[in-house]
């Protein structure tokens, strides 16, 4: 089983991530190839630097020709220009107007902000939502398996934002520059674990830093709001650097890559990647290390464990298109499982039992959603594990369009494997096939590509 570990002794941004990928093995001219697919004013800056004595591969984002900032020296900077515009406007005429929008470098920040037209930096004072970026991802040039890795990571990232805000993932904003910034380094970040065909991402326990962080908002202490909402299942230390060493980006990426944290595990490494980070400090290698290897028989896990919640209540006096209707909500909502089994409950009157499966952090709005939804007074949680195969996705080219193939992997081999049923359903609706023949021909493609390897 081909497995690959992080080790974030110095933390993990999209940059230095990109900077592993590329100094791992994936060919530089990849991540140009998706860069200029994307639509945006952007391209890759790619060189070797040192970082205390380590040769590391560095990859900057420019965009409108200027690279990104750390987020401190971003804020800094968005003060002066707003002083410089400020001074002009009292020599010139006043132009300016309140509003409240988000506004986020990398992360977004709603809160209350004074613009001024102009933008001392050249680039347009514009935001973009997560709407806006799903449709730029999914029109990208790259596979429909990474086109899904990308926008779950950046739906990651606006989730923990939400959360952190108390608002919606729908109203959330990123400032044009960050967003960019985000963009860029998560769908490169998305094609590139596909490159080096990892079976299985394994991170280590993640130094964040210390010190405080200047936000949007002002001054937090580190780790930042939404990045330690993404790692709140990660184990996280504080080291001797007092800056901000995790961004939200970076902690986005390792939540939806990352199957389980840990120390070095048993392994025949085959390649090292190194991703420099922006600062060098003094004797301590401000990178990022990717290994890549085969893990040891003995150390790979038949499957992952995860804690979830189980929430079930009984239900015998609504109707079965409300019940229906409350699955496919839960389901919207964010549950793993929904499903009704049917049960004989009190006076002989014969009932339905709603089960709901969903991590921890949304059992209560979908508690919410129930009581909303159904006619029961009450709702039994509990919490559980359970054991999940690694599960990823390959496409599929058939005669009437791409599919993608599920696959699960137990100690290294796949399982199971499954058509997406959407994708055939989509397929077979715009051609006019049976469900089935798109269905079996693509098990029957994926089966001979197996054969022929």
């Amino acid at each position: 089983m081909r497995i690959g570990y992080l080790e974030c002794f110095s933390g993990i941004s999209g940059d230095m991530f990109l900077g592993a990928l590329v100094d791992a093995g994936v060919p530089p001219e990849v991540f140009v190839r998706t860069v200029d697919g994307l639509g945006l004013d952007a391209h890759l800056e790619i060189r070797r630097v040192d970082r205390s004595g380590i040769s590391a591969t560095k990859v900057d984002v420019i965009y409108g020709g200027e690279k990104d900032l750390p987020r401190e020296e971003f804020w800094a900077q968005q003060a002066v220009h707003a002083h410089s515009r400020s001074h002009e406007g009292a020599h010139a005429h006043s132009h300016e107007h309140d509003h409240t929008h988000s506004h986020a470098h990398g992360d977004s920040h709603p809160h209350e902000h004074k613009h001024e037209h102009g933008h001392a930096s050249g680039h347009s004072h514009s935001h973009r939502g997560l709407k806006e970026i799903r449709e730029i991802i999914t029109k990208a040039s790259i596979s429909q398996s990474a086109k899904g890795r990308a926008i779950k990571i950046f739906e990651a990232l606006g989730a923990a934002e939400a959360r952190v805000h108390n608002t919606g993932i729908e109203k959330i904003h990123f400032h044009e520059v960050g967003a960019v910034d985000a963009i860029v380094d998560i769908v490169c970040a998305s094609v590139g674990v596909e490159e080096l065909c990892v079976h299985e991402w394994i991170c280590s326990p993640l130094n964040v830093g210390g010190g405080s962080v200047v936000c949007a908002h002002g001054t937090f202490p580190i780790p930042a709001p939404a990045t330690l909402e993404l790692l709140k299942n990660a184990p996280i230390y504080a080291g001797e650097i007092q800056k901000e060493l995790v961004t939200p980006t970076g902690a986005a990426i390792v939540s939806v890559l990352a199957s389980r944290f840990c120390n070095f595990p048993t392994m025949k490494p085959e390649r090292t990647g190194y991703g420099a980070g922006t600062r060098d400090f003094k004797g301590v290698p401000n990178v990022l290390r990717l290994t890549i290897g085969e893990a040891s028989q003995q150390d790979v896990l038949p499957a992952k464990r995860e804690d979830i919640t189980i929430m079930e209540a009984n239900v015998d006096d609504m109707t079965p298109q409300l019940f229906g209707y409350v699955l496919e909500r839960a389901l919207k909502l964010g549950a793993l499982d929904a499903f009704g089994t049917a049960v004989q409950m009190k006076k002989n009157r014969p009932g339905m039992q709603l089960t709901v499966l969903c991590r921890p952090e949304e059992s209560n709005r979908l508690a919410k959603m129930i009581f909303t939804e159904t006619t029961t007074l009450g709702v039994r949680i509990r919490q559980e594990s359970r054991a999940v195969l690694a599960r990823r996705h390959v496409n599929i080219r058939t005669q009437w369009g791409e599919i993608r193939m599920k696959l699960a992997n137990l100690n290294g081999s796949v399982s199971n494997y499954a058509p997406e049923y959407e994708d055939c359903r989509r397929i077979a609706e715009a051609q006019h096939v049976p469900l089935k023949t798109v269905m079996q021909e693509a098990i029957k493609i994926y089966l001979e590509e197996e054969k022929n390897g």
